[in-house]
């Protein structure tokens, strides 16, 4: 038989080797701090130099993953060999890696006769760089892809993951306007895509509320301005603007998905920063934005704090 004394040791032997799981004040669990990276556009003139240092930027961090928004500068050709060039650099790297396309590398490309080739362009991004469901680099993280979807099986490059307690995704609006067209006409890209990028955010949010995550954390190219949508009286008082606004349909929706969320919502985008400007999250209520520039930065989370995100640059 066990005596007492050795039952009760063994019992607080198991108690404390068990991992120690935190409440947050609303009784909800909370999970350990975890970080991420992501390199903005760091095309500003061709060459891969200041590419390749952003990559080793991020190499020797213990990143849970790293976010690279743009493959090419928009003078560098856009054939299958620099393409896949990249590629190699991206796969080369340590921690999981995903690719969100710019602009740069697709919206102005043409073919030999001067006519755009975009959408061919894109679609060859989306088989080199989206085509599998997991990320690339030496490490792999596994990703669901809108294009696992039938009816938007072409958009594989809006992804979404999961760390902890926050829910990761990209959504492919690029920095040129969002790639609207003034043209007569259907503007058929612009719009094809608008309609996967409503469907992507209404999935997203619907994700983030049934598996009750802390925050939402979207990647785009293109500056959302997601704090600059006017509410309430405001909005009916504005003046329309004297051009399209390429972001404003999304930029509307998210405000109104948001609202419905108890978490938090934060966008990270590639806008240019002002001259010795470092990245920096403002918030509007739970809606947060940050735009990196072309530089390479660290977020860390921290689950359960107040500051659920801080920025910093990952060269520190």
């Amino acid at each position: 038989m066990y005596s007492p004394r050795l039952v009760l040791a063994t019992a607080l032997c198991a108690l404390l080797s068990a991992p120690l799981q935190a409440t947050a004040r609303d009784g909800r669990e909370t999970h350990d701090a975890h970080r991420f990276g992501v390199i903005g556009h760091s095309f500003d003139k061709p060459g891969d130099e200041h590419f390749r240092k952003a990559l080793a930027r991020t190499n020797d961090k213990s990143l849970s993953f790293v976010v690279v928004t743009g493959i090419k500068a928009a003078g560098e050709p856009c054939g299958d060999k620099l393409y896949q060039e990249r590629r190699e650099l991206v796969e080369k790297a340590k921690r999981p890696m995903i690719v969100l396309p710019a602009g740069s590398d697709w919206t102005e490309c043409r073919n030999s006769a001067g006519r755009t080739n975009a959408i061919e362009r894109l679609n060859r991004l989306r088989e080199l760089f989206h085509g599998d469901p997991q990320s690339l680099g030496v490490k792999k993280l596994a990703l669901t892809r809108l294009s696992t979807s039938p009816r938007f099986r072409s958009y594989a490059e809006n992804a979404h993951w999961t760390v902890d307690s926050v829910l990761y995704a990209t959504v492919n609006l690029p920095a040129n306007n969002n790639h609207y067209l003034a043209a007569a006409g259907r503007n058929s890209e612009y719009e094809d895509r608008l309609v996967a990028t409503r469907f992507w955010l209404n999935r997203l949010f619907a994700l983030a509320r049934g598996d009750k995550v802390d925050a939402i954390v979207l990647f785009t190219e293109g500056d959302v301005k997601p704090l600059a949508e006017p509410t309430g009286l405001r909005s009916l008082l504005r003046r329309a603007p004297s051009t399209q606004d390429g972001f404003a349909a999304t930029r509307k929706q998210l405000q109104a998905l948001a609202q419905k969320f108890d978490g938090k919502v934060l966008l990270v985008d590639s806008a240019a920063l002002p001259k010795k400007a470092h990245p920096r999250i403002e918030w509007r209520d739970n809606i947060g934005h940050v735009s990196v520039g072309g530089e390479a930065v660290e977020i860390k989370v921290t689950p359960g704090e107040k500051a659920l995100f801080t920025v910093k640059d990952a060269g520190e």
